[in-house]
Parts: C-alpha cells; sequence; structure tokens
C-alpha cells in the first residue's frame, strides 16, 4: 500500500462508487483543507468530522442495500467502525479496507511502503478503468438494481459483499 504518496485529490482516496435507485452514485468522505492539500502525506490529511457527513453516508448506504441479501448481516459492524471517527484519512481508509479483507476472508498481509513507490498502481475515478475487461476477467454477480441499470461495474467492495456475502470470496477467485 501506497503510504508515502501526497494526496491526490478527487482520487479514491476520499470516495468510493455505490449503485443507489439513481444509478452509480459517489460516496465522499471530506478532509480538513489546510494551505492547500496538494503536498500533505496522505497520512496527514484530516478527516472533516465538523460536517455531518457520516450521518448521510450512513443514510444513503441504508437506502441503496436495504434490500441486499447481507446488508443486515454487515451494517451494524460497518457503522460502528466508521463511528469510531478515525482523525486521518489514511486511519480511516485502512480500517475500512482491513473491515472489508476480514469480513470478506481475504488473508492477504497488507505492507506500506516505507518510501515513496512512483511505480505503484492507481485506479482513478476520472480515468478509465478496464483492467478486469483486458484481464479477461470482467463477470457480473448480483446487484440490487441490476434489472433497472443491467450490472454496474467498477462499484465499491461493499457492492460485492453487501450482495453476495460469504460468496464474495469465491466471486474474487
Amino acid at each position: 500500500m501506497e503510504a508515502c504518496e501526497n494526496y491526490q485529490k478527487q482520487s479514491y482516496r476520499n470516495r468510493c462508487r455505490i449503485c443507489t435507485a439513481s444509478g452509480a452514485e459517489n460516496l465522499n468522505f471530506p478532509i480538513v483543507h489546510s494551505g492547500g492539500s496538494i503536498s500533505i502525506p496522505i497520512r496527514e490529511v484530516l478527516v472533516d468530522w465538523s460536517t455531518p457527513w457520516l450521518a448521510k453516508t450512513k443514510r444513503c448506504i441504508d437506502s441503496a442495500y436495504h434490500s441486499s441479501p447481507f446488508f443486515d448481516y454487515y451494517r451494524d459492524s460497518l457503522y460502528a467502525l466508521l463511528d469510531t471517527r478515525p482523525a486521518t484519512l489514511w486511519d480511516l481508509d485502512m480500517g475500512i479496507i482491513r473491515y472489508f479483507m476480514q469480513k470478506i476472508g481475504l488473508n492477504t498481509e497488507i505492507l506500506c511502503t516505507t518510501e515513496y513507490a512512483a511505480d505503484h498502481v492507481d485506479i482513478h475515478p476520472k480515468r478509465p478503468d478496464s483492467i478486469l475487461e483486458e484481464l479477461g476477467l470482467a463477470r457480473p454477480y448480483y446487484q440490487v438494481f441490476s434489472e433497472k441499470f443491467g450490472f454496474i461495474p467498477n462499484l465499491s467492495v461493499m457492492d460485492l459483499l453487501f450482495n453476495e456475502g460469504p460468496a464474495s470470496l469465491d466471486y474474487l477467485r
């Protein structure tokens, strides 16, 4: 995990995509902008807890996934994690990543860089993401709104877990 980069605006570092009744939408975690965020190391970026974004985010997740097969099973533990209100975006992101890895059953060790590695892979919401298609690995799974929108790729792993539950690991394999 690249732990020594500078924060990148409008990246997946503070957002994720979910599918709602209106289609794909981004959930954003606001950060504290102090003196410009461009040259702030990712580990030092503070989450802005001064606005009610967390309550809004929970309502959006509830609305999008309340009818998914496994939402009720994971909801409380996910919200308990978010309710810890980590001070930094790094701690929030790593907590979320570890949470979903554990719930899915991915027993992979996360190694963080100790110096900036310019050659890391960066998936950015403003650039096309066709990695799975290029590798011939793209395939759909059940999604709550698939009858309305068809399968929507590149959503948060939250979508996979809430819709596939314990079968998420099989899907990823």
